[in-house]
C-alpha cells in the first residue's frame, strides 16, 4: 500500500486561506480545513495547537495576498497612486470575504490609525506613494491617511454589498480626494 501523502503546514494554511476566501474566516476550523485537504483533523492540529493560531496564519497569508494585489499598478506617479486606491476598492469587490477578514474581523495589527500607518505591512504602499508624490515620509503619511479613510469607506460599503461598483465614478472621486489632500498639504507647508 503506498504511503499517504504528507500534509504540510503550508498546505494547511493554504486550505484555511481558501476557506476564508470562499466562505469567510468564521468558517475556518479543523473540520473544514481537513475536509478541504481530504484528510483527518489530526494533520491540522499537528501543525497548529489551536484554531486561533491557524486563523492568524491564514490572516497573514491573506495580508500578503492583499499587499501583492494592491501593488499591481503601473504608469506615472499619479496613476500609481490612483491605481493603488482603486485596487484597494476593487479587492473589496472581487474578494469580499478576504476584505472582511483583513479589516472587519479584529485580526488586524494594532487598533489605531497610528499603529496601522506605522506597521511593517504598509511600507511597500508608503514607499510607492512617497516616490510617486516626491514627498518626505511624514508628508506621505498625511496624504495616505486622507486617502485611506476615503478608500476604506468605499471599499467597506462595496464589500458589504451596499453599493454598485462604478469604477469610473470612484476613480473620479479618488482623484479629487488625492488632489485635495496634496493641495491641503502644500497650503500647510506655506
Amino acid at each position: 500500500m503506498p504511503p499517504k501523502p504528507k500534509i504540510t503546514k503550508e498546505m494547511v494554511i493554504d486550505a484555511a486561506f481558501e476557506i476564508a476566501r470562499e466562505a469567510g474566516w468564521e468558517n475556518i476550523n479543523a473540520r473544514t480545513v481537513s475536509n478541504k485537504l481530504n484528510c483527518s483533523t489530526h494533520p491540522v492540529m499537528y501543525h497548529f495547537a489551536t484554531i486561533e493560531e491557524l486563523k492568524l496564519a491564514a490572516f497573514e497569508r491573506t495580508d500578503q495576498f492583499h499587499s501583492a494585489y494592491l501593488m499591481r499598478v503601473s504608469g506615472n506617479e499619479e496613476e500609481i497612486m490612483l491605481g493603488i486606491g482603486l485596487n484597494y476598492i476593487r479587492f473589496a469587490v472581487e474578494e469580499p470575504n478576504l476584505f472582511r477578514f483583513l479589516f472587519q474581523s479584529g485580526y488586524a495589527e494594532g487598533n489605531s490609525l497610528l499603529e496601522m500607518i506605522n506597521s511593517e505591512g504598509l511600507i511597500p504602499v508608503l514607499s510607492a506613494m512617497r516616490k510617486g508624490m516626491n514627498l518626505d515620509l511624514d508628508q506621505t503619511k498625511e496624504v495616505f491617511i486622507t486617502l485611506a479613510m476615503f478608500v476604506h469607506g468605499y471599499a467597506s460599503i462595496l464589500a458589504n454589498n451596499s453599493l454598485v461598483f462604478d469604477e469610473m465614478l470612484i476613480a473620479k472621486h479618488l482623484e479629487r480626494v488625492y488632489t485635495g489632500a496634496i493641495l491641503a498639504l502644500q497650503e500647510e507647508m506655506k
